[in-house]
């Protein structure tokens, strides 16, 4: 079962950059008429989730209400087992590579790991790696934080997860980061990594994006711009189109 998986590859075949929105359930109040919204917008997937998602009902009451009025995929990008629910198309089936808790690396995917069969979810296997600290993820997943200048770590890490089998890489500086992760670094894992690049944290303006996909990244995940500030559908619209570009 590889439909978003092939869908995604057929978007980057077709934009060559595209970009997911992440709508963290627990900050939206009406998340339906935000995900209708970035979808005109040019979002290839809307990402639904959050470090500190812990209410599973509303959680899937949120997916099932975003499929309401959209059509691209919804993707689980859960923080813990609470972040799996049964209406979603796929779940970015993430091992947070980086942490100093062997739960977030391998125990809560294998406490996961029956609820996405038994709701037949589309995995999409992912090596999480959280690039600075001070974030909610970074807190949360307790991991040990790659420092912004420190590329060959990253390097070795996203290596790891590509020898391990994960087709995806989610280099993340985390919601509400003070920066976004160097075009740098993603230049220097791009050239050793071969399967699906996907960065986010900090990405708040168009010339930002189109460093970060020059440099190597596929996928590009916005989300603290959606819930922050009040020019999102403009500044949204410009990194789209910069990156199709």
């Amino acid at each position: 079962m590889s439909r978003v998986e092939d869908y995604i590859k057929n978007e980057l075949k077709k934009h060559k950059k595209i970009c997911f929105a992440l709508l963290d359930s627990e900050n939206f109040h009406d998340i339906s008429d935000v995900a209708r919204k970035v979808e005109m917008l040019g979002a290839s997937a809307i990402l639904v989730g959050g470090s500190s998602a812990i209410d599973q009902i509303d959680l899937d009451k949120k997916v099932v209400s975003i499929k309401s009025t959209t059509s691209i995929p919804v993707i689980l990008f859960p923080g813990n087992v609470t972040g799996v629910c049964p209406n979603a198309d796929a779940i970015l089936f993430t091992s947070l590579l980086n942490s100093e808790d062997p739960y977030f690396i391998s125990g809560a995917q294998a406490l996961g790991a029956l609820l996405v069969k038994k709701y037949n979810i589309e995995p999409l296997p992912t090596g999480y790696i959280i690039i600075g600290d001070d974030t909610t993820a970074w807190f949360v997943g307790r991991a040990r934080g790659i420092p912004f200048e420190k590329s060959n770590i990253a390097i070795m890490y996203s290596l790891a997860a590509q020898y391990l089998g994960m087709r995806f890489v989610y280099l993340e500086a985390g919601s509400g980061a003070k920066k976004n992760i160097s075009s740098e670094m993603v230049s220097n894992v791009r050239k050793y990594y071969d399967g699906l690049l996907i960065v986010g944290g900090g990405i708040r303006d168009s010339t930002v994006a189109k460093e970060l996909v020059d440099a190597g990244a596929d996928i590009l995940v916005v989300g603290t711009l959606l819930e922050r500030d009040l020019l999102w559908e403009k500044k949204l619209a410009d990194i789209i189109s910069i990156i199709r570009s």
